[in-house]
């Protein structure tokens, strides 16, 4: 039973604890200012990989580990805060994994954008997000996509960062015989492989905190294995702690991103951000009862509008889109129910923003396990699709296939659509093929022919 904050019996509360009670409803909805705490806590362990492994995700498009750390720090803790004291919701945002992939795997290397170009693009993703958000027209775009193909583009991304993570790794090399195989069995592969495992191990188990600590178990196997075993040293001390690194900040071209050739890059940014976010309050609304009086996700249109404001602010600040992040629900099974979860959650980030020359520390083959486990996480909705329906399981198969084949997120996306429509046509279903799809098709078609 949910307790009422008046009456007491014992010592009377600290005023402040009293205040954020009153502030987030902590005792109205059944929890306390401790377990909000420990909640925010047990979150921010399970999403923290991302301080490392988003930089390092971002510096092979060209923005420094350092100002891409500090932009990550800072986007996770103002939209966090955000998220926490707006929408009032035990969720966690950060730059997301699959915005970070499309970023730099598609458009800059892929595309051959420059990230402040790219970074462009980001911007104007979040400024239609935010549109969408505030005048809440996420039922007509839900509608419009169907739900076979919002689950194969997840399921196709974490496909894609496994198969990033593999090749960083040097698990998964060149070959001119066979397009791809297995690496050199030597010393660097051994200590990627005992980390993978390990991590696996940890995940298994329900330890919080899985991905950051076998980062760190990686890092340690690394250090004298690049000492020892390899002429290149992995691990090598840079020092301890500095000033934040800004040197990406403002650097966003946001007039550059405006031409007719990038829209298609736009539009999958938009999209993908979209339905990740929105897939992502239904699964924390199901497991926590996270619920308003009609039965739909607590403050939605809140959390949707904390979403989009970061991922338009991220691009000034120097990184890939802002997203919620599943992870949250590593707080919400310890109990979180309010948004004092996602204040924690935001404040135990700032600390990080001076220990980038410390977390630089941290070799490929450390960031390697955790983007495997991640891909995994994301295969998730694979059993939700219907492949017992062709019409259905075709356009879903070459979006999922075609992510990792052709290392590029937006051209699986855009044979996903492609094919939908097409066979609808072919199939005598046009009824099925709402505005929206047409609109996406079209857009799929452009760049398809633009990219080449």
């Amino acid at each position: 039973m949910p307790q009422s904050p008046t009456p007491y019996s014992g010592s009377p509360p600290a005023k402040a604890t009293t205040t954020l009670d009153n502030y987030f409803n902590v005792s109205r909805r059944g929890s306390s200012v401790k377990t909000e705490v420990l909640a925010g806590i047990a979150t921010f362990l399970a999403g923290m990989y991302i301080i490392v492994v988003n930089p390092t995700i971002l510096s092979d498009a060209g923005i420094p580990f350092s100002a891409a750390l500090s932009a990550t720090v800072v986007i996770s803790f103002f939209s966090s805060l955000a998220m926490g004291l707006y929408a009032r919701n035990p969720i966690l945002v950060a730059p997301g994994m699959g915005m970070n992939a499309l970023f730099t795997y598609t458009l800059v290397l892929g595309a051959g954008l420059s990230w402040e170009v790219a970074l462009g693009c980001v911007f104007w993703s979040g400024v239609l997000f935010a549109v969408l958000a505030l005048f809440n027209v996420r039922e007509a775009i839900i509608e419009a996509i169907p739900a076979s193909l919002r689950y194969a583009i997840t399921c196709g991304i974490g496909l894609f960062i496994t198969f990033i993570g593999l090749k960083n790794a040097g698990f998964i090399v060149a070959n001119p015989a066979t397009l791809i195989s297995l690496g050199d069995l030597n010393a660097s592969l051994i200590t990627f492989f005992i980390g993978l495992m390990a991590t696996a191990i940890l995940v298994i188990r329900g330890f919080n905190g899985a991905l950051i600590l076998g980062i760190a178990l990686t890092t340690l196997l690394a250090a004298p294995m690049g000492r020892l075993w390899s002429d290149d040293v992995l691990v090598a001390w840079q020092g301890l702690a500095a000033w934040p690194d800004f040197s990406a900040v403002m650097k966003v071209d946001i007039l550059g991103a405006l031409k007719v050739a990038y829209l298609p890059f736009i539009f999958v940014m938009l999209f993908t951000n979209f339905f990740d976010s929105l897939s992502c309050f239904m699964a924390l609304s199901e497991s926590a009862d996270l619920k308003d009086a009609n039965g739909n996700p607590r403050n939605l249109k809140r959390s949707m509008t904390v979403d989009a404001f970061a991922s338009m602010i991220a691009a000034p600040l120097g990184t890939s889109a802002a997203q919620t992040f599943i992870e949250s629900g590593a707080g919400v099974a310890q109990g979180g129910r309010t948004g004092l979860t996602a204040v924690v959650i935001g404040v135990l980030f700032l600390p990080f923003l001076f220990l980038s020359p410390l977390l630089s520390l941290v070799p490929s083959i450390a960031t390697a396990p955790a983007l495997v486990l991640v891909g995994l996480f994301m295969m998730a909705p694979i059993g939700k699709i219907d492949w017992s329906r062709l019409e259905e399981a075709f356009p879903a198969f070459l979006a999922i296939i075609l992510m990792p084949l052709t290392y590029s997120i937006t051209l699986g996306i855009a044979f996903g659509f492609i094919s939908f429509v097409l066979i609808r046509l072919a199939t005598g279903k046009l009824h099925e093929i709402k505005p929206a799809m047409w609109v996406s098709a079209l857009l799929a078609v452009v760049m398809l022919l633009t990219a080449q």
